[in-house]
């Protein structure tokens, strides 16, 4: 099971994926793709290889999709909790920017199966830091 979580620093709520949602990321493989969305911006990410599994080292392929007229972030960090355990990984993941809106994350890993929720923040310029999750369940 998926789901897609967002939430601004000061826990905005859930929000649901919109039509325009769909042409973000649509470049990245459709059938590991995942979305989060708030407040106008969208995100749409692909794990490598895929699917995940637990002990498995993996990457991520993201595309960043701002609102009309809003500059892509300056940065993006990438991290993954278990809300259940209140814990994260144990790695970090390092961040790479690759230009147009589209970012690599590697160094990730599930230690363990369960549910997960990986976060996403995005530090736009002139503006609060946004979070966007998005949760998975791994088996």
């Amino acid at each position: 099971m998926i789901r897609s979580l967002a939430w601004a620093p000061a826990i905005a709520g859930l929000c649901g994926a919109g039509a325009a949602a769909a042409a973000c990321g649509d470049a990245l493989p459709a059938a590991a793709r995942l979305q989060a969305e708030a407040t106008g911006w969208q995100l749409a990410f692909a794990p490598r290889p895929a699917p995940l599994a637990v002990g498995r080292p993996f990457a991520l392929d993201i595309v960043v999709c701002p609102p009309a007229g809003q500059p892509l972030p300056a940065t993006l960090k990438v991290d993954a909790e278990m809300p259940a355990h209140r814990h994260g990984m144990n790695y970090r993941a390092s961040v790479k920017p690759l230009g147009s809106g589209r970012w690599q994350a590697e160094g990730l890993m599930f230690h363990m199966p369960g549910r997960w929720r990986v976060l996403f923040d995005l530090d736009r310029p002139g503006q609060p830091p946004l979070r966007l999750a998005s949760e998975l369940d791994l088996p």
